[in-house]
């Protein structure tokens, strides 16, 4: 199937989507990866607010390069999310509703998206350069010491994504392989 959805999420946005499904993107998203969810990690552990709202939010796993003069932002493809594994499970149970990145998750981020109604969505790495023609403002809003691991608000439209895990835990990374398996029989 195919879906273009005005973010933020929520369960019932996320709900009907299933592994393998195409799904347009429109609206705010954040950018995190692991510096800077490390960090988000440590402003919670000492009780200080996020830079962020994570109910129904949207985390893209990138780190864009520096934007070349008269564009938003340079290439933005996604980066290995398996990285933010160990922050994930906090961070959806606190309310995000989802992740963009490339690559398997574990099995408690797994859960974590099934308690929390959340869905992993794969964006195509090396395709970076495309991916940017689909963001219309960037602006970093923490650590922007990090430099392009900075937390940004994106204003996406219609960003392509796959779903890859859905929010009951069906993992295309699990059934492609399956059905490929048994294709060869």
């Amino acid at each position: 199937m195919e879906y273009h959805i005005d973010l933020p999420l929520s369960r019932e946005k996320n709900a009907p989507l299933l592994p393998g499904d195409a799904v347009y993107l429109s609206g705010v998203l954040y950018t995190a990866r692991d510096a800077a969810h490390k960090k988000m990690d440590e402003l919670l552990d000492a009780g200080k607010p996020l830079p962020f709202p994570l109910e129904d939010s949207l985390i893209y796993y990138v780190g864009p390069t520096p934007a070349a003069p008269g564009r938003v932002i340079g290439s933005a493809g996604p980066t290995t999310s398996y990285r933010m594994d160990a922050w994930a499970p906090r961070l959806l149970c606190l309310g995000l509703r989802g992740m963009i990145g490339k690559g398997r998750r574990s099995e408690e981020v797994v859960r974590a998206m099934q308690w929390a109604g959340a869905v992993y969505f794969g964006a195509i790495g090396g395709a970076g350069a495309l991916l940017a023609e689909c963001i219309k403002d960037s602006e970093v809003i923490a650590f922007a010491e990090l430099g392009a691991e900075a937390v940004r608000r994106l204003t996406v439209k219609e960003f392509p994504v796959t779903v890859v895990i859905d929010s009951r835990g069906e993992n295309l990374y699990q059934t492609g392989r399956h059905a490929y398996l048994m294709s060869k029989k």
